[in-house]
């Protein structure tokens, strides 16, 4: 068993498309989804492209709920995401239903030379929690408590990392669509070990794709997502007062 694992797309459908042209050639048995996969500048397109693939899995990312809840006119909860109700606006009621159809959780049993793995999108618990490669033991204990796994995957914070709990390993899968550090497309590959990737496609071309798609914040987005990305001390920054926050 060899796993594709991507997380956070946010709409960046040229992002995704170089990342899964790498992801043939590697002929993974089955992708997945850590979450956040429409909510960005071309939600539909992006959620089209997904409903495609024959050997996918998809957790539900916070986003992926806020876009839904925007969808249905539901009050937003605290981490909708960006572009939330314009991308409610423009999504069928079937790409809806299948944002919602999302997992909690996926978890893989038979990963080669890796063991159980658990996908998630924040946390094990919760799809808003936050997990860095400076968060506190402590804290991450809390996240793996009663877990019988070998491997967590996460997403949720946009930059790969890799670390031990105790006895479980923590990879952050990295973001397809909204990268931090440096532009590009990262994603992680497992079996027969663990792989992050980081590939390279043609921004400018991506970004006049997104800024035709229509949002009102594309152009934003191709300026600070795709042909600049936040560097990874800004990133930090920005994680460090949203986790202060949770645990406020």
């Amino acid at each position: 068993m060899r796993v594709a694992a991507l997380s956070d797309i946010h709409g960046n459908l040229p992002a995704l498309e170089a990342v899964l042209r790498e992801v043939e050639e590697q002929k993974p048995d089955l992708i997945v989804s850590c979450g956040d996969v429409a909510s960005g500048p071309m939600p539909a397109e992006t959620i089209a492209f997904l409903m495609t693939l024959p050997n996918a899995r998809f957790v539900r990312g916070n986003a992926d709920r806020g876009v839904v809840d925007a969808f249905d006119k539901r009050p937003k909860g605290p981490m909708p995401g960006p572009f939330a109700e314009w991308c409610a606006s423009r999504i069928s009621r079937e790409q809806r239903d299948f944002l919602a159809s999302f997992e909690p959780t996926v978890t893989v049993e038979g990963a080669e030379e890796i063991g159980t793995a658990l996908f998630c999108h924040g946390s094990p618990r919760s799809d808003e929690e936050i997990m860095t490669a400076e968060t506190s033991l402590d804290r991450m204990r809390l996240f793996m408590a009663g877990l019988d796994v070998d491997l967590v995957v996460c997403g949720h914070t946009h930059m790969q990392f890799d670390r031990m709990v105790d006895r479980v390993r923590v990879v952050n899968a990295g973001s397809v669509g909204m990268p931090y550090g440096r532009p590009g497309a990262y994603w992680t590959m497992l079996g027969p070990r663990v792989q992050p990737r980081r590939i390279e496609y043609d921004l400018q071309a991506a970004a006049t794709r997104i800024r035709a798609a229509g949002s009102p914040e594309g152009d934003q987005f191709a300026r600070d997502n795709v042909l600049e990305v936040p560097t990874v001390e800004e990133a930090m920054e920005f994680l460090r007062k949203a986790e202060a926050r949770q645990l406020a």
